[in-house]
């Protein structure tokens, strides 16, 4: 738990981390990087597909009319995400197999505010603890937009089975 919060779901990792490990490992090798190389560029890469996810929810567009994209569309972007923050969770070898979310009092954007700062802060204290506060937040933004831990695991499946055709047609 969390400093003390409320947990409010669990994500089971232990085989995403493995399957995780499983594509990092290609692709570095077929980029000829490795895992400390690329760290910067990981953690850059999930704050970036954060606000691609944030895009597709238009839930800060108080200028628009226009409402979010499909579920199908914000889930596979923070399943894109997911993806980076696992990664990064294997250069600090957590071994965690359940990551736990909290409730957090707040609006959507407020709580997208509050993940990117978790996110940041990541980048700043590279260490398991802030690893897993991130985790929380993460998480708890996904319940905050309804998504259920099964609906984040089959996305992430998905993705993961993507981003391997896409090495197999080198992208």
């Amino acid at each position: 738990m969390i400093d003390g919060s409320n947990v409010f779901m669990d994500l089971r990792v232990d085989d995403l981390y493995k399957l995780q490990f499983e594509l990092d490992q290609r692709i570095f090798d077929i980029h000829n990087v490795n895992r400390k190389q690329t760290q910067r560029e990981r953690m850059l890469a999930l704050l970036i597909e954060l606000g691609e996810m944030i895009n597709e929810t238009r839930c800060f567009k108080f200028w628009s009319n226009k409402g979010p994209n499909y579920r199908e569309v914000i889930l596979e972007e923070y399943g894109d995400g997911l993806h980076f923050l696992l990664s990064l969770g294997i250069d600090l070898n957590d071994q965690q197999q359940i990551k736990q979310s909290i409730v957090v009092n707040d609006d959507v954007v407020g709580l997208i505010l509050k993940v990117y700062q978790k996110m940041i802060d990541l980048s700043i204290n590279f260490n398991i603890e802030s690893l897993n506060i991130a985790f929380a937040y993460y998480l708890a933004l996904a319940e905050k937009l309804d998504f259920s831990a099964d609906d984040i695991r089959t996305y992430y499946l998905k993705k993961n089975q993507i981003n391997h055709q896409r090495q197999d047609h080198r992208y």
